[in-house]
């Protein structure tokens, strides 16, 4: 009896033993990401918040905040606040992290390994080499070849080996960049728990980058302070004989919702054209949330049209409820029932001439008539354009009360 006794309690301690949570070690950690096109490098912090821990993914000036972390025995799960991503990883002793990242696509699901070791502030390099230029400023950068050339315009801020800055395009930009300049040569990372960028390029001077790469696809950039992109209100269009916008969808809770609804007459109507998974999206719901707040009361309404990575009904809605979570959304998200292919989107708002990007923002007047469509988005990365983009914004929205 005594034996078993003693065999009951080492079985008690080994099942405690094999649960027990082991916290991170708090302070700066780096991460890197290891896809096939090289490792992807980005640096967070770890520390303790109300009874449990909290990581804090830095990208230049944002912070990116992830409560959901838990621990079973030496195992790490951590699940990011928006995308349909997480983290399942082993950690050793609290210091070092090896495992997989793994982005849900509806379908199917991308996996990446990942490591990560406590005590590091670097990004790229612990000791780069004194750059060899300083490159500052704005460039006209072109990613691809042949018939896949996309120009953009790329907008850099070097403090010593210190780079950080964004690349725009005509459907919207990506975020906040970090990086080094060791040497001549120029090293980019963003990492948000949707999407993960790389790019790197050599410096030939202060006017030119050669060679780079982003993932697989070939870019180059010269310098030029007048470097600009299309008007982003001439890209979507109505087509010929069409003013307006219909659809009928339905919202979170399964009721339908038109235009024609009360809520929407004799209102100014901003429509979203979005999807949880769109990082350049997050950014616009993050601003038209605080739109939404101080024009609403004036007579504005705002919805939001999800297209998804799956038509399914239950895994949209619950997507979309977490961006809805985690930023307060007030206005209604519509699930339209299509995917995030763009024919798709064409399909279901076959009004719509040139459909391009996620996000797209339609502005609707208070007869109901379209009188702009927005294609992309140029978020807070983007400095001085996104602040462009809210004043015209906003005076557009304060003609469009004013009128009768």
């Amino acid at each position: 009896m005594k034996k078993q006794f003693y065999i009951f309690i080492l079985l008690c301690v080994s099942s405690f033993l094999a649960t027990a949570q082991t916290k991170l070690k708090t302070g700066s950690w780096r991460g890197v990401l290891k896809p096939a096109a090289g490792e992807l490098p980005f640096n967070f912090e770890v520390k303790d918040t109300a009874g449990h821990q909290q990581l804090t993914i830095l990208n230049a000036k944002e912070r990116f905040k992830v409560n959901d972390v838990k621990f079973v025995g030496d195992s790490v799960f951590i699940r990011m606040p928006l995308f349909d991503s997480e983290f399942r990883l082993k950690q050793e002793k609290g210091m070092a992290l090896t495992g997989r990242f793994i982005k849900h696509l509806g379908d199917r699901d991308a996996i990446t390994p990942f490591t990560a070791k406590q005590g590091i502030k670097w990004r790229f390099f612990q000791a780069p080499e004194k750059p060899a230029y300083n490159i500052s400023g704005r460039w006209s950068a072109v990613f691809g070849e042949g018939t896949d050339r996309d120009t953009t315009v790329g907008e850099f801020v070097q403090t010593e080996n210190k780079i950080t800055g964004t690349f725009l395009t005509t459907t919207g930009d990506y975020r906040y960049l970090e990086g080094t300049v060791s040497g001549s040569k120029l090293y980019l990372s963003c990492f948000d728990g949707g999407h993960a960028f790389l790019f790197t390029a050599n410096i030939q001077d202060v006017q030119t980058l050669t060679n780079g790469l982003f993932g697989n696809t070939p870019w180059a950039a010269v310098k030029n302070a007048n470097a600009k992109l299309p008007d982003a209100y001439s890209l979507t269009v109505l087509k010929p004989g069409y003013k307006k916008i219909s659809f009928n969808f339905p919202d979170l809770e399964g009721k339908k919702v038109s235009l024609d609804d009360a809520r929407f007459k004799n209102k100014v109507v901003i429509l979203q054209v979005m999807g949880s998974w769109c990082p350049n999206c997050m950014d616009e719901t993050a601003y038209l949330v605080n739109y939404y707040k101080k024009y609403h009361a004036k007579g504005v309404e705002v919805a939001g049209l999800a297209y998804e990575r799956t038509a399914d009904f239950e895994k949209s809605k619950k997507a979309v409820l977490q961006e809805k979570q985690y930023f307060n959304v007030p206005y209604p998200l519509l699930l339209t029932g299509y995917t995030n292919n763009k024919k798709e989107t064409a399909k279901s708002l076959p009004m719509l001439s040139n459909f391009l990007a996620f996000p797209t923002t339609i502005i609707i007047d208070k007869n109901g008539n379209v009188r702009k469509i927005y294609t992309g988005f140029s978020g807070p990365g983007t400095g001085s354009h996104y602040t462009e983009f809210v004043n015209e914004f906003e005076r557009l929205t304060e003609s469009l009360l004013a009128e009768k």
